[in-house]
């Protein structure tokens, strides 16, 4: 087990370091330091105000104190809902990789040694840890894995536990951590074992036993995650598409039942197979990956088209107005985009990250940092609107902990190779076997402007590799010292840089951002004669808020209007908004509080020019209530 004296902390947010099958390795969140306008900001108001208001927020809802009674410090029922530990839990490992990046944040420090304290006090002394079923609940434990998500919170606890050691050298959480997860090696199993042949209804153990492996070195906790795999498909947890448990994990090729829970499945499969490098795990991945990218994902990223068990639905199901798209279905979808980054490096992965952190992922918090959506459709009336806290609070510290692990995510390395996967002003320190160590500065106004510039402070016979985002439909450029470099650009790729670097040494990139229409599949429901707006990575929306007295349901815009974007500083934390000429039909007219008529040949609504403006989506809902639409008439 690695040492709690350490001093040089590794805070890898996936650790495929020494992952046997990975084709990228992992660049920790503390190597990188984001300087840029746009996610500087709203990570320093993660830490400052998103992070303590849900400490608050899970004391003042009884969270901490089921672990409080757990231990027998606190007297009274258990409080909120049974897997409300999960909730602390992902609060816990937000903490954590907010303070690898500033450990001198005494105040985090001493929220997250309270936390954890409380959290090894409640662990019983045969290694279990679940606060609800504790005192007269002891006797049901893991009696309905299907719905009574066991596993999924002490997943959730071991991933943060393995994210407390890696941003604090401390192994306090993680000697927790292991005595719960042999409890498990001991209780899961074959039935010929003599032990519970089951997983539990919601993944997450799964993923969260593969980091703890690679935190340990301890190859059974590697195939215990293989066990909760493989053990689907086999009617264990009742045998549902719900539950994913219709068909074994290699024989499934489509998206179905409840959307995170799928794509936690997809993460914890894609550890399992980084480490194994399982061949038909990587089929199984390939065919669902697909599958959801080309039938069942929205513009933003999103995934889950049904509020009915917060759902994916059928093949091109995917309505705007009663979109579930829960927040965190956008973020098991980076996490399970940068596992198949990891694994392949291949651009399409990182490209599908983007999108849902830019749009799917961040529209689930407002610009003041502590309200929060856990559904983002894509069409409403004015009524959907954020809120501080819900019952069923896994969205709020799921974006927490994706914030505070973002660094994380920018680069990847091979031995002499590294990737930029995204881009934002930022300083690098890359350590690369095959080249030493190795320092970049990125300069750029991204995600508004696709001018990227890189600095080379060091020296050495490396590769730096940029991804050209499939977006950048109107030509990428590159130069190197100031000379076009004569490889082709291609959009979708990774452009390869390999030379003997100097000091100094500076890569321009040109992502052009003209506003790009985009148009749905026909077999969509109601796609046909739509169009949305996207420039660079972020998708647009129309909201009643800057067009006053406008109904964007009676919008079309035309093929032929020119559209304009403009940076205004002051909307919405500063933005580029679209602008566009475009024809308004006064839809409501003639009908005279009637909901059907008679056909008149030839006779349409009155139309009139009008000029309407866009903003991105995540910035929706910031302002006062008022209808928005993602999707126009086209005209």
């Amino acid at each position: 087990m690695p040492s709690q004296s350490a001093t040089v902390l590794n805070a890898c947010v996936v650790d495929t370091s020494k992952s046997s099958h990975a084709r990228l390795r992992p660049v920790p969140l503390n190597a990188v330091k984001l300087e840029d306008g746009f996610w500087a900001p709203r990570r320093r108001l993660n830490r400052s105000l998103t992070i303590p208001s849900q400490f608050r927020r899970c004391e003042e809802t009884g969270r901490i104190d089921n672990f409080r009674r757990a231990s027998g410090k606190k007297d009274g029922p258990f409080q909120g809902i049974y897997f409300n530990d999960s909730d602390v839990y992902k609060w816990l490992e937000a903490a954590a990789w907010a303070l690898a990046e500033d450990p001198n944040d005494a105040e985090l420090k001493r929220m997250l040694d309270l936390v954890a304290d409380e959290i090894a006090a409640a662990q019983q002394p045969d290694g279990y840890l679940n606060t609800y079923f504790m005192f007269e609940k002891a006797k049901d434990r893991y009696s309905n894995l299907k719905d009574m998500h066991e596993l999924y919170c002490m997943g959730h606890f071991i991933q943060a536990a393995v994210a407390h050691h890696r941003a604090t050298g401390e192994a306090k959480l993680l000697d927790v951590a292991t005595r719960l997860a042999a409890h498990l090696c001991r209780t899961f199993g074959p039935a010929s074992e003599g032990k519970l042949e089951c997983a539990d209804g919601h993944e997450e153990i799964e993923m969260a036993l593969v980091e703890l492996a690679r935190e340990t070195g301890d190859a059974k906790y590697l195939k215990l995650a293989q066990f909760f795999v493989d053990v689907r498909g086999h009617g264990k947890i009742g045998g549902s598409h719900y539950v994913q448990d219709h068909a074994c994990f290699c024989g499934q090729d489509h998206m179905t039942g409840h959307a995170v829970r799928h794509v936690y499945l997809a993460c914890g499969a894609a550890d399992v197979c980084l480490e194994t490098g399982d061949a038909q795990y990587r089929v199984a991945l390939e065919a669902l990956w697909t599958n959801m990218t080309r039938k069942h994902l929205y513009l933003t990223g999103g995934v889950g088209a049904r509020w009915e068990g917060e759902a994916f639905g059928r093949d091109y199901e995917l309505p705007n107005e009663r979109a579930y798209t829960e927040t965190c279905a956008a973020i098991g979808g980076i996490m399970w985009n940068a596992r198949m980054l990891a694994l392949t490096g291949e651009t399409r992965f990182a490209d599908q990250l983007e999108t849902m952190l830019y749009n799917g992922m961040l529209a689930g918090l407002a610009l003041d940092g502590e309200h929060y959506f856990y559904q983002n459709p894509l069409a409403d009336d004015g009524t959907h609107r954020r809120e501080k806290w819900f019952g069923c609070a896994c969205c709020p510290p799921n974006v927490a902990r994706l914030l505070a692990s973002l660094p994380g995510y920018f680069y990847g390395s091979t031995g002499d190779a590294i990737y930029a996967h995204l881009y934002a002003t930022s300083s690098a320190t890359l350590d690369l076997p095959g080249a030493g160590k190795v320092e970049l500065v990125q300069r750029t106004q991204y995600p508004w402007d696709g001018r990227v510039e890189f600095e080379v402070r060091g020296a050495g016979a490396f590769a730096l590799n940029l991804r050209i985002p499939a977006w950048c439909e109107a030509g990428a450029r590159v130069s190197v010292n100031g000379k076009p470099v004569d490889a082709p650009v291609q959009a979708g790729t990774y452009l390869e840089l390999r030379r003997a670097w100097k000091r100094g040494d500076t890569v321009v990139l040109e992502l052009p951002m003209p506003a790009q229409r985009v148009e749905q599949h026909p077999f969509v429901e109601g796609a046909r004669g739509q169009v949305a707006l996207q420039r660079g990575p972020l998708v647009y929306c129309v909201e009643q808020a800057d067009n006053p007295g406008l109904d964007p349901r009676e919008i079309t815009l035309p093929d032929t209007s020119e559209i304009n974007a403009r940076k205004l500083s002051e909307l919405l934390g500063g933005v580029v908004q679209l602008e566009f000429e475009a024809h308004r039909a006064a839809l409501g007219a003639g009908w005279e509080n009637r909901l059907y008529r008679s056909v008149k040949p030839g006779a349409a609504a009155t139309s009139a020019a009008v000029t309407v403006r866009a903003i991105p989506y995540y910035a929706w809902a910031n302002r006062e209530a008022g209808r928005m639409q993602v999707w126009l008439k086209r005209g």
